[in-house]
């Protein structure tokens, strides 16, 4: 069986790591290059960044920090936010990101994904999926694709898009379900377990980790790849070496 991975994600606003609750009320978390130099000495698998407000406010994509960090850890950086085409990804592949992650441009222009697959392969190219659970007025609760930071309802449907994405080239899905993101209640084990069965391709779940319980139950129940997690890493709750211990106690295979 693959090990499994403990993701920090730092979400960047203006040059700030900042968490909120259901992608709203962001407090400040910290200057990035810190944080990301604290997760690699930490042991963490990945980092995730995002600039999550530069899609909504049309800015271009943060090379410049991404630059920096690589320069100062080893571990494979993910990267997303503001990349609407084929130029803004390999400008941060460049940069020194691993992978990049394309969410809002991706939905709109679906071809970006098959693009960006083709030049970096699919090891490089992540489908960024801010997913929520919605009702329409005929009361019954859909899975719908938002974009714009989630702000906006794209009426996209979450297991049409992730078939897609995977069909046009992405290698791996970064699922976060808004109505768990920030609420450290728990992941939604349901839909991450849904796309998990229904695409070949890693999901890494995102979105209400409050606790090492919490990213095992994913991790096992909700059949993900790797659990990613902000707050509870950021403010200290926990530690990625506390989580990757529970896990590693209960059997579940870890990179040390």
């Amino acid at each position: 069986m693959l090990a499994k991975r403990i993701i920090p994600c730092l979400d960047v606003d203006r040059g700030r790591v900042v968490k909120g609750v259901k992608f709203f009320d962001h407090v400040d978390a910290g200057d990035p290059i810190e944080q990301a130099i604290f997760y690699d000495r930490g042991h963490a698998d990945e980092l995730v960044f995002y600039d999550i407000s530069a899609s909504h406010e049309g800015r271009g994509i943060m090379a410049e920090v991404v630059r920096r960090v690589a320069e100062v850890v080893f571990m494979p950086i993910t990267v997303g936010g503001g990349i609407r085409t084929l130029e803004d990804a390999t400008a941060l592949i460049q940069a020194g990101a691993e992978k990049v992650s394309v969410n809002s441009a991706a939905v709109k222009r679906p071809e970006l994904i098959r693009e960006i697959s083709a030049k970096f392969g699919r090891c490089a190219t992540v489908l960024g999926l801010d997913a929520n659970r919605v009702k329409d007025g005929d009361g019954i609760e859909r899975w719908r694709v938002f974009v714009n930071g989630g702000r906006v309802d794209t009426g996209v449907e979450v297991m049409a898009w992730v078939k897609e994405a995977q069909a046009l080239g992405a290698g791996e899905i970064v699922l976060n379900v808004m109505n768990a993101d920030g609420t450290q209640a728990g992941y939604d084990l349901e839909m991450t377990a849904a796309v998990s069965e229904a695409v070949t391709i890693p999901v890494v779940a995102s979105g209400g980790a409050g606790s090492p319980e919490h990213m095992l139950r994913v991790l096992q129940e909700g059949k993900a790849d790797a659990a990613l997690a902000a707050s509870i890493f950021h403010f200290r709750t926990y530690s990625v070496g506390q989580v990757k211990e529970y896990l590693a106690e209960r059997g579940v295979p870890i990179r040390r």
